[in-house]
């Protein structure tokens, strides 16, 4: 795994946590945005890194979302 596809995936963590800490209920919505995620393996590494990029940023959405209407 190359450094990008790592840098994203500390990302994703820190904003799954952020979720599971400052706002749990909306854990039920990250089974649904995890399915947008690439299963198996992929022959196409940049396909990966933009699925984790998209992942992000769909989690991203979903706190400055969720922030905005409570």
């Amino acid at each position: 795994m190359d450094t990008k596809a790592k840098n994203i995936l500390t990302e994703i963590t820190r904003l799954t946590n952020e979720i599971e800490n400052k706002y749990p209920e909306i854990i039920k919505y990250l089974d649904e945005t995890r399915a947008t995620l690439p299963q198996g393996d992929l022959h196409n590494a940049e396909m990966d890194v933009t699925s984790l990029e998209n992942y992000r940023n769909g989690l991203e959405e979903m706190i400055e979302k969720y922030e905005k209407e409570h």
